[in-house]
């Protein structure tokens, strides 16, 4: 099952690999236009097969008290449900719930990690948490709910 992950994590549509800097051999979803904005945002799969996600902090990402901001924590921690998602997604899919809990402030200039994991996936919804943290110091707990989604063709598209 190891390499089946590991295949459908190195498959996913957009997926751009580092190559150089901090986060050679780490991965990126290109076609989100507002996560490629906001993040960089990056994950790899672990010799484990568990799913790692990161930033670096920089200016762009904090609030006007010096914090990074809270929104951008929720966006970087939306992109980690698909990131643990990735190796058993196998298409696209939707956010359908997501909840938080804020814990300690990051600053310009920190690591910021995500490690998790999925709980239960089922047919159509796929449950999964994780936490985010800056060294040891624990940032942010997220949950939430993917809805697999199947693609629409010009068939099953109805017309008004």
């Amino acid at each position: 099952m190891h390499d089946l992950a590991r295949s459908a994590f190195d498959n996913r549509p957009g997926l751009h690999v580092a190559t150089e800097g901090e986060f050679a051999g780490w991965r990126t979803w290109l076609r989100d236009s507002y996560e490629s904005h906001t993040g960089p945002f990056w994950h790899r799969m672990e010799d484990d097969g568990s799913i790692r996600c990161a930033f670096r902090v920089e200016k762009k990402h904090l609030n006007g008290a010096g914090n990074v901001h809270g929104g951008c924590l929720m966006t970087f921690a939306d992109y980690c449900l698909f990131a643990f998602a990735a190796p058993i997604l196998q298409g696209p899919g939707v956010t359908v719930s997501f909840a938080s809990e804020f814990l300690d402030a990051a600053r310009e200039g920190e690591l910021v990690e995500a490690t998790g994991e999925v709980t239960r996936a089922g047919a159509s919804l796929i449950f999964l948490r994780g936490m985010l943290k800056s060294g040891t110091r624990p940032l942010f707990s997220f949950s939430g709910t993917i809805k697999r989604v199947k693609r629409r063709t010009p068939e099953t598209v109805s017309s008004p």
